[in-house]
């Protein structure tokens, strides 16, 4: 009788082991049936975001807004209703941007000809200035 080294019978213990886990391995012999793909479900259509039912005004900046201090954001101050949009137009030749005094929101860099819109959900007095220029002011009153 020729010995058989036991490391061979480990790695044939552990090369079954794998084979079964792995689902290499069935005792299953008669053929299966494929599964049937299922059909996709048809998934809901988005629906549309309802319409402001606010007002919607419109913040100039003006040619040459840095100089002009609370006259830099036209017309200023502004009253809208609440949920009201506001959308910001800059109408420089220089960068601006809105940015609230009590941080409800940071429009980023507006270049020139862009626009950057807000709506207000929440009732009350607003003030806001441009970080890029910090004496440039406007207040939104939302009613």
């Amino acid at each position: 009788m020729v010995p058989f080294p036991v490391r061979h019978i480990f790695g044939l213990l552990l090369l079954l082991g794998l084979l079964v886990g792995c689902g290499g391995y069935s005792s299953n012999t008669s053929p299966s049936a494929p599964s049937p793909t299922p059909s996709p479900s048809p998934s809901p259509s988005p629906t549309p975001p309802p319409a402001p039912s606010g007002s919607t005004t419109t913040i100039t900046i003006p040619a040459g807004a840095s100089t002009l201090g609370t006259s830099a954001f036209v017309p200023n101050p502004t009253t809208i209703t609440q949920a009201g949009v506001v959308t910001w137009t800059n109408t420089d030749s220089s960068a601006h941007d809105v940015v609230s005094d009590t941080g409800v929101w940071d429009s980023g860099r507006i270049a020139a000809n862009g626009n950057f819109a807000f709506t207000f959900t929440t009732r009350g007095t607003y003030s806001y200035h441009c970080s890029i220029h910090p004496g440039m002011k406007g207040t939104i009153v939302v009613q």
